[in-house]
């Protein structure tokens, strides 16, 4: 029997002929919700599944009784029960290091655009409201200089130090479980404390993954803890924000803007005061969002599912004692 295949993101033409010539490819590229139906009735029959961005659980495992390998085109995975995963040896796949780069361009793009009041400004010229040069109540905030504190100091994070310590002379500080001494031979960085370094920084960049640790890492608290010029910039995980607390902390004025490229809700809600707010950018999740990164991530994932179905060890597993 030919082993079936869910794909539930776009793939090019390539990428699908490579999984067709040994497998049925069941193509479902518009899939929004786990309960579409198509998506239902080709779960049931799927060996494999290739996609992102729809949460996968126990129950919708029930319906996949020929499931054994999934390729996430993501490097996070936390849309997956990777334990309930692992115990129904089903192999789970991610896509780490293509993405790194970009994403810490993103990430770094906030920091810019945030500190430099960017969207607000080009906003003003858009609407014809530049009639003069802007006064003091429009003037952003110096990046190159300061200190940047990193929450999170793997790939991404020590990229996006990278870009600040070497390209802006920032002084990095970092909170991690774990030391990093060839990064702070490399970038000079120095490991602080999460409270201290929540004080010391002038930008807070959080590129944690989400656990139930770093669920709401940031609330009320934490905020209250940071300068009044400190600049908030999240690539990581909407959740591990509390986003209510955030948006007070930003109307009370500390921290004094935040860049945000995730969020708790996603599409962020119509409701939401964010992106109305005129100290916060917010960019529609777009860390790893370039033609080539998405098709890199997406060749990877193909890569993982090929490998997974034939019996081989594929290049980036994540549970892989199954």
């Amino acid at each position: 029997m030919t082993k079936r295949i869910l794909v539930y993101r776009p793939l090019d033409e390539g990428q699908l002929a490579r999984l067709e010539r040994d497998f049925h490819v069941d193509y479902l590229p518009e899939v929004s919700r786990a309960e579409d139906p198509a998506f239902l009735d080709a779960l049931t029959q799927a060996h494999g599944l290739v996609g992102a961005s729809l949460p996968i659980t126990p129950k919708l495992l029930d319906r996949a009784p020929h499931l054994e390998a999934i390729a996430s085109i993501s490097v996070g995975y936390d849309n997956y029960p990777v334990d309930e995963l692992t115990r129904r040896c089903i192999l789970l796949c991610n896509t780490p290091d293509v993405l790194t780069e970009t994403t810490a361009d993103t990430g770094f793009l906030l920091i810019m655009a945030t500190a430099r009041r960017a969207v607000e400004l080009a906003g003003m010229v858009q609407r014809g409201e530049w009639r003069e040069s802007i006064g003091r109540e429009s003037f952003g905030t110096d990046v190159h200089g300061k200190t940047l504190g990193m929450v999170g100091f793997g790939r991404i994070g020590a990229a996006i130090a990278r870009r600040g310590a070497l390209g802006f002379g920032m002084s990095i500080l970092y909170s991690n479980s774990s030391p990093k001494p060839a990064l702070e031979d490399e970038l000079g960085a120095q490991r602080r404390d999460f409270n201290d370094l929540l004080a010391e920084a002038d930008i807070v960049c959080v590129t944690v993954p989400l656990t139930p640790d770093t669920q709401h890492l940031f609330g009320a608290r934490e905020f209250a803890l940071m300068k009044s010029s400190a600049i908030f910039i999240n690539v990581a995980r909407g959740k591990v924000v509390d986003e209510t607390a955030l948006i007070e902390a930003l109307r009370k004025g500390i921290p004094h803007a935040a860049g945000l490229d995730v969020f708790e809700r996603e599409p962020l809600p119509t409701d939401s005061p964010l992106p109305h707010m005129t100290n916060v950018v917010a960019l529609p999740h777009i860390g790893s969002a370039t033609q080539e990164t998405r098709t890199a991530m997406a060749d990877l994932a193909v890569a993982n599912i090929l490998a997974a179905l034939n019996g081989e060890r594929p290049p980036s597993p994540v549970n892989a004692s199954t």
